[in-house]
């Protein structure tokens, strides 16, 4: 119990709610799962479902926490896997379900009572907070990113969060990767005989805390139960798909199909528009990345098979119209 580690306290700027990940969890919404319960505010739900009373005590607990750093490489590129050494800081959430397809790099993330920062821009579940500088870089050496080696936490470092703007992480973001910022790193030690005596000293908060987050926990999870939202289904109907693709068109008209297998990110004309050969109509979203449709007639949009948010096969149509006649 006497048990001693080197540890660093690593002070991090963080961009509380940070338009990115708001932007994460719109793609979310519109081409994923529109009616999660963690959405549109990741935020909000964490706050609910751990029996807080408002917004403000959700910052108040991530920017006074202390998160441990217990793993490294949370899937990839140096990502931490850290748990606050304060039980009363310890957020629980669920994880999406299904995953999102879209993570901005270096989003923060509550997942169970894990914290993680995203090394990369990728697929993930976890719940937002907010975004912050980035945990890996290959490009050069620093003054934190030394001796070889591109990753810049280490077991048993604690993390500690400070707010800044969303201007100011995008300037703090550019300067850290060319070692122009230099973080606030305190060389210190964690021990397990004053961790468990800190335990012991607040036992009756740290049950208080827990019991009313556990109470929360269920009801959120009832809720999801009345509301019919414990297992997810997609609302894309696939029989209908499949006689979409095998339409008869009349004369004249032109179909526009799907290239990939994906989801339909952005619809960008509508019924009874004109448009003109090279006009993006449709946007998919697969793959981590975003694909036009374009038009290769000039016509008028008749018909619109798709729906923002629906999943089409390739090869699906998306778009009919009706071509213009070539002029005498």
């Amino acid at each position: 119990a006497s048990m001693s580690v080197p540890s660093r306290i690593v002070h991090l700027p963080l961009s509380w709610d940070d338009a990115a990940t708001r932007l994460a969890i719109e793609k979310y919404m519109q081409s994923v799962r529109s009616d999660a319960p963690w959405c549109p505010s990741n935020i909000e739900f964490i706050r609910r479902i751990n029996g807080l009373d408002s917004i403000e005590d959700v910052y108040r607990i991530v920017f006074d926490a202390s998160y441990l750093v217990l793993g490294l490489g949370d899937v990839y590129l140096g990502a931490p896997v850290a748990v606050p050494a304060d039980p009363r800081h310890r957020l629980v959430t669920t994880k999406y379900n299904p995953a999102r397809t879209w993570t901005p790099e270096n989003a923060v993330g509550i997942g169970g009572a894990y914290l993680c920062i995203y090394g990369m821009e990728g697929p993930g579940g976890y719940q937002f907070v907010g975004r912050t500088l980035p945990v890996w870089n290959r490009y050069r050496q620093t003054a934190d990113f030394k001796d070889g080696k591109p990753w810049l936490l280490r077991f048993f470092d604690q993390i500690r969060f400070y707010p800044v703007s969303e201007s100011e992480l995008l300037k703090l973001r550019k300067d850290f990767i060319r070692g122009q910022f230099q973080l606030r790193i305190e060389e210190t030690t964690f021990s397990l005989q004053q961790h468990h005596l800190f335990l012991q000293q607040n036992q009756a908060a740290i049950h208080d805390f827990k019991t009313r987050q556990q109470a929360a926990f269920e009801a959120e999870r009832e809720r999801w139960r009345i509301n019919g939202q414990m297992e997810f289904a997609s609302e894309s109907d696939l029989d209908e798909a499949d006689a979409q693709s095998e339409l008869d068109l009349p004369e004249g008209s032109h179909a526009i199909a799907s290239p990939v297998t994906g989801t339909v990110w952005k619809i960008l004309t509508q019924e009874g528009q004109q448009v003109k050969a090279g006009d993006i109509l449709i946007v998919i979203e697969a793959m981590k990345m975003e694909i036009a449709v374009e038009t290769p007639v000039s016509g008028t949009v008749e018909r619109i098979l798709c729906r923002q948010g629906d999943g089409v096969s390739a090869g699906q149509l998306l778009v009919v119209l009706q071509k213009h006649q070539a002029a005498p």
